[in-house]
């Protein structure tokens, strides 16, 4: 299997098939981003194929020293940004209040074998999609980057071009009103306890 910047090399040298092999491969992160910010599958689809047409058609400023993935994903979450402060969503306020410092740390055990687990688990799906939707759209893209696309703190800096220590501050404040959000559905401790210390994210680095 061809490396990204080998595909890169090929597409810039007219061969479609290597275009459509990093459409395939990146496909489901970009979509996935933009569609969990927008909150229209339609509109998510309109914007994951114009990612990547402003991908192809900027390709040859690509630098093959960064992952082609980051790259595609800035260029998506710009475009998905941007489609927001177009629309003009209302937004619900993000408080400072300080609880679980991972989004995992709220859901049931993936292991349970059980029918009431698996039962369990739909209604979390759902619910997490739930609070994820009243995040501010910035701040729901860091934590799909960070925790559905397992991408590093650096990497989700070179995406949204933020600085690094605003990422890690935003993913902060966006992990604790997810489990708020996630404690008023039902899930997890109770919000209005008093929070315990603060752990460091697990290869933060910090």
């Amino acid at each position: 299997m061809r490396a990204d910047p080998e595909l890169v090399r090929l597409a810039l040298a007219g061969s479609q098939d290597a275009s459509r092999q990093l459409v395939e491969r990146h496909a489901r992160a970009v979509y996935n981003l933009v569609a969990r910010v927008v909150r229209d599958e339609g509109v998510a689809e309109e914007l994951t194929q114009e990612a990547f047409l402003k991908a192809f058609r900027a390709l040859g400023s690509f630098d093959p020293a960064y992952k082609f993935s980051t790259w595609v994903l800035r260029i998506a979450h710009n475009l998905a940004i941007d489609h927001l402060r177009r629309v003009r969503p209302i937004l619900v306020p993000i408080d400072d209040w300080s609880g679980s410092e991972n989004p995992g740390d709220v859901l049931v055990d993936a292991r349970a074998p059980s029918p009431l687990d698996h039962a369990l688990r739909r209604d979390l799906r759902a619910d997490l999609e739930a609070a994820l939707s009243r995040l501010r759209p910035a701040f729901r893209s860091l934590v799909v980057m960070r925790y559905l696309e397992d991408l590093s703190y650096e990497e989700i800096a070179l995406a949204t071009g933020l600085p690094l220590g605003t990422v890690k501050s935003h993913l902060h404040r966006a992990r604790a009103a997810l489990a708020r959000l996630m404690a008023e559905s039902g899930w997890g401790p109770d919000p209005a306890r008093t929070p315990g210390p603060v752990q460091p994210d697990p290869g933060s680095g910090a």
